[in-house]
């Protein structure tokens, strides 16, 4: 019986090095999964900690047989680990090479992992860096918490200090 595929939606974000480091994630993230689509990029001002650099951000549609928690653990963790990811303990909005979060995982809810993380990411009704790439992908795709569309949820967002950003791909 062939494994069940799920469709991911994997938000990528990085202040460091941040054109290098998502193309290197984009890549990593096609030679381990089908990946279905890839969105602009988008430079934001950082939240929380401001003192530091623009974010770029942006999000990647694929399938994977892996259940979130394998694919938080396997997947994700090595590309943030190959790519120089520190966590300071101190500062959770901390400068980074990269930050991957799942942010939607077929049309589920789900609690996973000892944290535990949230599917789907809260992050998409909070801020726009986080939905506006997403919508960009997957424009009808139904919020399977609030029943609206990804598009109305970006279309909420102020996106005055976003800009769309080319990335050199090789």
């Amino acid at each position: 019986m062939p494994d069940l595929l799920h469709t991911a939606y994997i938000s990528l974000g990085s202040n460091i090095e941040p054109e290098k480091n998502l193309v290197k994630a984009a890549q990593m993230l096609r030679e381990r999964c089908n990946v279905l689509a890839i969105s602009s990029a988008y430079r934001t001002p950082p939240q929380g900690f401001t003192e530091q650099a623009d974010f770029l951000n942006m999000a990647v549609k694929l399938t994977t047989s892996l259940s979130p928690l394998d694919f938080k653990m396997d997947i994700i963790a090595e590309i943030e680990k190959v790519l120089g990811r520190v966590r300071d303990p101190l500062n959770k909005n901390a400068p980074r090479t990269i930050d991957l979060d799942i942010s939607l995982w077929d049309d589920a809810i789900i609690n996973y992992g000892e944290k535990p993380w949230h599917i789907p990411e809260r992050d998409i009704l909070r801020f726009a860096h986080v939905a506006i790439p997403l919508a960009e992908i997957a424009p009808d795709y139904i919020h399977p918490e609030t029943g609206q569309s990804l598009n109305e949820i970006a279309a909420r967002f102020d996106t005055s200090n976003m800009r769309r950003e080319p990335l050199q791909w090789e």
